[in-house]
């Protein structure tokens, strides 16, 4: 785990602004956290380079992009070997519809989130691409009913 990045109260409340809209201009981010525009680029350009900011997204509404069917599949790996889990992550990060992959600790190895058109191309996702990867023993899917919350705000902690 990398080294937790000390952050001071206008630290976080531009974070969690930025979370909320990213598309903020500087003007309007300093207004919000009473400092003038200079020293608020000035913090935004640190937390980037320091790694708290990743990058900036536009969050998609997946039902009108026609990505109608969200799933999760659990899988279990044939070993625990590195070069087994080296051999199905470095496969399964080829593939564009598995976005997110999460090496869990449990009933299985990992859990991928999966997003498709519509379960018949989910099917053929999972029959051609993902049963394909040899370091598989076995899945479980569990495709998504509904969403009520899906949160892409972290809560900062205070440190």
């Amino acid at each position: 785990m990398g080294k937790v990045i000390k952050l001071d109260q206008t630290d976080r409340k531009i974070l969690q602004i930025l979370q909320e809209d990213a598309k903020i201009t500087n003007a309007q981010l300093s207004k919000e956290i009473g400092l003038s525009p200079a020293p608020t680029l000035e913090r935004v350009k640190k937390l980037e380079t320091l790694g708290v900011i990743n990058s900036y997204h536009a969050s998609l509404d997946n039902q009108l992009v026609g990505l109608g069917v969200t799933t999760f599949v659990q899988v279990t790996l044939q070993n625990h070997k590195k070069s087994c889990l080296d051999g199905f992550v470095s496969k399964i990060s080829q593939i564009d519809n598995v976005v997110e992959c999460h090496h869990v600790t449990g009933s299985c190895d990992f859990i991928l989130k999966i997003i498709a058109e519509d379960i018949l191309a989910y099917q053929q996702l999972i029959l051609e691409q993902v049963s394909e990867i040899e370091e598989i023993s076995n899945m479980q899917s569990m495709v998504v009913l509904s969403t009520f919350k899906d949160k892409k705000v972290l809560p900062i902690p205070n440190n």
